[in-house]
């Protein structure tokens, strides 16, 4: 017989007792991720941190680390740089006068050059030498015959 359940939330056992929540959690509580901690870990990457100074700042493992914060770790300039750039957009967008300098001179030397309209598809047409590989080279090279063969030849024949 099971004893009465007033607010319907109670679990009991096989034994009729209510069921409660373990009080000591056995091992180590795994880790939570957080966008602190993925920004914490972007700036640090970005700054030039090793993984084993990141973990012991953040208070995990250097396995741990990598495993939650593979793309920070990888990408951390490249998201700094980033929300950087969104910070001086949105100055940019309220009016501050010394952020639209700044803009401009963080993008200026990323745009790529402009079209050029006498170069063509292919550069084997504009004349200029097309690098090739070491097996290319190497095919190449098998291809062109000695003047000479005929005397390589006589001389593996008589050998």
């Amino acid at each position: 017989m099971e004893p009465e359940n007033p607010g319907g939330n109670v679990e009991w056992d096989l034994f009729g007792n209510p069921v409660e929540p373990l009080r000591d959690r056995r091992g180590r509580p795994s880790f939570a991720k957080s966008k602190e901690n993925q920004d914490f870990v972007a700036v640090r990457a970005a700054a030039g941190w090793t993984h084993g100074m990141i973990a012991e700042a953040i208070g995990c493992d250097e396995k741990t680390l990598r495993k939650h914060f593979s793309r920070e770790l990888k990408q951390g300039a490249l998201i700094v740089e980033g929300d950087c750039l969104d910070v001086l957009y949105r100055k940019v967008r309220q009016g501050h006068v010394p952020s639209v300098r700044q803009l401009r001179e963080a993008i200026g030397g990323v745009a790529p050059p402009a079209p050029r309209s006498n170069s063509s598809a292919d550069p084997e047409e504009d004349g200029a030498e097309v690098p090739i590989g070491k097996k290319e080279q190497r095919l190449r090279d098998a291809q062109d015959v000695p003047a000479d063969w005929g005397d390589i030849e006589d001389r593996r024949r008589t050998h």
